[in-house]
């Protein structure tokens, strides 16, 4: 799985406010502090809470690779997240400097980083793992690891990378399609559980996707695969 390190290599590295009830007359009003001045509020901004269906399932078996699944996602998902913070990070530093030499020495400084750091954690993934978090990266990215490796190296490295990668069944062009794929749906399941739980940090998805019309298409329709 040495190809694998070559996936990330291309991504470089409130206001506050107090709730205080306040009695004026008999009706009692919430006022938001900002900064000395009282503005009255009816309402208290809350996170977002996504309200996930009950897990069932139709066999042993599917129980047994879902939860094989769910391991694999949790494992690959924070490679994935770091994938989409080093784009943005690059993108930002990039924009910054006006000479080509600067960008490709920063490009370069930064890949060796990342191959430092994670290379020999990305060498120990499986297949499957490999996969999922290509899949992954496209998910965080909006785009696949084929074409970011294009973008920032060239084409002739992004068709070897893949032709590496198709000897190990695993294809950098592949993208996340929750809407077609039933496993993508599942690997998104995943993810806004563990996002719920903190077990992972929540990052929005650059693809467009209904995450309950998906749960109604892939869980309650039951559509046939």
């Amino acid at each position: 799985m040495n190809f694998l390190k070559y996936i990330l290599i291309i991504f470089p590295l409130m206001l506050s406010a107090q709730i205080e009830d306040i009695k004026q007359d008999t009706i009692s009003e919430k006022y938001l502090i900002i900064k000395g001045d009282s503005v009255p509020r009816t309402s208290i901004d809350l996170d977002e809470v996504m309200l996930l269906h009950k897990l069932k399932f139709d066999s042993r078996k599917d129980r047994i690779r879902y939860l094989i699944l769910r391991r694999k996602t949790i494992k690959v998902y924070p490679y994935a997240k770091m994938a989409a913070d080093r784009l943005d990070s690059m993108n930002v530093r990039l924009a910054t400097l006006t000479r080509n030499r600067d960008k490709k020495r920063y490009t370069k400084r930064i890949q060796k980083y990342i191959e430092g750091e994670f290379s020999e954690e990305l060498k120990k993934m499986t297949r499957t793992e490999g996969q999922i978090l290509i899949k992954l990266i496209h998910r965080q990215t909006g785009v696949t690891a084929f074409d970011l490796i294009k973008e920032l190296r060239n084409g002739w490295r992004a068709f070897w990378y893949n032709t590496t990668a198709s000897m190990f069944d695993i294809s950098l062009k592949r993208e996340f399609d929750p809407e077609n794929e039933k496993e993508d749906y599942l690997i998104e399941d995943i993810l806004q559980r563990n996002f719920q739980s903190g077990r992972l940090e929540r990052q929005k998805s650059a693809i467009d996707f209904d995450f309950y019309d998906l749960t109604n298409k892939w869980v309650h329709q039951k559509t046939p695969e």
